[in-house]
């Protein structure tokens, strides 16, 4: 595998890095071949999602308690304005 060395990177740049590294456990090599894979994969306009699998078991179950919140007129109308008939 080829060898990457970044130079002059900003501190802050550096500190997501681990952060991601850490949050995943994995090494920062791992971490920035993983990045620049998602990243290219952005700007090559592919337009797939990826989750890991996670993140489809909350988004999955996360979807299934929305389908089971009964359709009724009360909860239907949250965040909604009354229609004002008389006009303006």
């Amino acid at each position: 595998m080829t060898e990457i060395v970044l130079h002059d990177i900003d501190q802050v740049l550096v500190d997501r890095i681990k952060r991601v590294a850490d949050a995943r456990g994995w090494t920062v090599p791992r971490t920035l071949l993983h990045l620049l894979e998602q990243g290219l994969h952005v700007y090559e306009g592919d337009g797939r999602v990826h989750f890991d699998n996670s993140e489809s078991e909350v988004l999955e179950a996360a979807l299934a308690a929305l389908e089971g919140i009964p359709d009724d007129a009360g909860f239907a109308m949250i965040g909604k304005l009354p229609v004002d008939e008389s006009g303006p």
